[in-house]
């Protein structure tokens, strides 16, 4: 059993990055049976969950004549273009219907500002705007972040980069993830994640 100060964090398994969703991450739902045996064994155990307006700016759909996966300029800097995904209240919003959700401490609500987007757990991605998840786990104690879920070079990525930021240590398990893959956007986390101090193991 991991220490009290040990925190699981699965970030955005939803069906619409599973097979079958919109914005499938090839094998998601492969990941489930391994996150539900991860949240029966932390002490502190938190899920995220992708929750766009219709009217998000990320949406390819918002943007006349652009294509999905296609790039944009935000006030705040680059921005990929996603097709429609995880939209408030739809079936794609909602977690892997085998999750064990009933084991979490606390489910993360994220992206739900119309205008920017947020793939960390702990900030838009402005940099700026806080989720308000590093202060829950400081009071809850937290001392170092286990990351599993979807997807590894995008929102995993991101919020284990911003836990080290903000003075967490930071593990993600990459057999408990899966990937996008985008333009090389794998190895380019890899390397980051790395680089940054986060361990990374299967």
């Amino acid at each position: 059993m991991p220490h009290t100060t040990q925190a699981l964090i699965v970030i955005d398994l939803q069906n619409d990055f599973c097979p079958g969703g919109a914005l499938a991450v090839a094998g998601g739902d492969e990941i489930v049976p391994r996150v539900n045996a991860l949240l029966g064994a932390f002490p502190i155990r938190v899920l995220t969950q992708d929750w766009h307006p219709a009217t998000h700016a990320s949406f390819a759909e918002n943007h006349p004549g652009a294509a999905p996966f296609s790039s944009t300029e935000m006030p705040y800097g680059p921005q990929v273009l996603w097709p429609a995904h995880c939209v408030q209240g739809t079936p794609g919003a909602a977690f892997h219907p085998g999750l064990h959700t009933d084991r979490a401490d606390l489910t993360l609500r994220k992206g739900f500002r119309p205008a920017i987007d947020s793939y960390s757990a702990f900030f838009e991605n402005d940099r700026t705007t806080a989720t308000g998840l590093a202060g829950y786990l400081r009071e809850r104690g937290a001392t170092h972040l286990t990351f599993a879920g979807l997807a590894t070079d995008f929102c995993v990525a991101w919020s284990a980069l911003d836990a080290v930021r903000l003075g967490f240590g930071a593990t993600v398990l990459m057999g408990a993830c899966r990937a996008i893959d985008l333009n090389g956007s794998l190895a380019q986390a890899r390397t980051e994640l790395r680089a940054a101090g986060v361990t990374l193991e299967s």
